[in-house]
């Protein structure tokens, strides 16, 4: 698949097979889902979204509310049709699917990014939709939502065997090293040109936050999908995370993470301007 497939895949064809119902939410089918995400045998998708169905239970939700059963109607080679089982998928269900999927396919890493990110986009409970937030307020909607991925990814760093400050140092350090081509945390607060005490994310656009958002969200799936154990195991794991999201990246033509520019104002300097009850910039 060149770059300029997988880019049309990623920006369009999700969307293309999106459907809505009289009341206006939204559903994918499984059965056009499945071509898309390049599984060819059905009976092969099918087993993924039982995988996938399994997981939704087991974050707490009803997976009926997710995955329900229906029937649609196929063609046949004579040009008459007939019912066929399917599934009315939501956004959340399609993410699960993607989160199981066969991670060898382009196509999964690229509906990974995009279900992950619209799902985020759907969560804000602002009434606002993503697309029409300032770049300041989505660089502070990110942010917040790193701080609590960060906590879970830490946690399952933890059961992995990463167990001490510095151990979880190193094993950030190699996420970092992954998605930025090898620079490492010192590095990049080195490129920024922060202080000592300045976070690195406190200093990064929308994009690059959002770039950081997905290697933790998939760093913290992979380790327990794969169930990692030790923290050399755990390491390389990371920054695999990161060499892929890097990779994607590179395949849709994206700026890569080091070359994005450092906003003028810190998150802290935002978060304080909100606090003083001041208009985000319309950056």
């Amino acid at each position: 698949m060149s770059p300029d497939e997988i880019e049309r895949t990623h920006h369009e064809t999700f969307e293309d097979i999106r459907h809505a119902d009289n009341g206006g939410n939204e559903y994918w089918l499984a059965r056009e889902l499945g071509p898309v995400l390049q599984y060819q045998d059905l009976r092969n998708f099918f087993q993924v979204i039982e995988k996938a169905k399994i997981a939704c239970e087991n974050s707490g939700q009803d997976s009926g509310d997710h995955f329900g059963e229906v029937t649609t109607m196929v063609k046949l080679g004579s040009g008459a049709t007939r019912e066929v089982q399917d599934f009315k998928l939501s956004r959340y269900a399609c993410y699960l699917i993607v989160q199981n999927g066969d991670p060898t396919k382009p196509v999964i890493a690229l509906g990974q990014t995009y279900f992950a990110i619209q799902t985020r986009r759907q969560e804000i409970g602002d009434g606002k939709s993503f697309e029409s937030l300032s770049e300041d307020e989505r660089r502070l909607v990110l942010r917040g939502d790193i701080a609590v991925h960060n906590k879970a990814l830490v946690a399952e760093a933890k059961k992995a065997g990463v167990q001490t400050p510095l151990d979880y140092a190193i094993f950030q350090d190699h996420g970092y090293r992954g998605l930025y081509g090898g620079l490492g945390a010192k590095d990049i607060h080195a490129r920024k040109g922060l202080k000592k005490n300045q976070k690195i994310l406190d200093h990064m656009g929308s994009t690059e936050l959002a770039a950081n958002l997905f290697r933790a969200t998939q760093a913290e799936e992979k380790l327990r999908r794969d169930k990692v154990k030790g923290k050399i195991a755990a390491n390389k794991t990371h920054r695999a995370v990161g060499e892929k999201v890097r990779q994607t990246i590179e395949e849709l033509g994206g700026t890569m993470p080091e070359n994005l520019p450092t906003p003028e104002k810190s998150i802290k300097k935002l978060e304080s301007e909100r606090k003083k009850g001041l208009p985000p910039s319309e950056e």
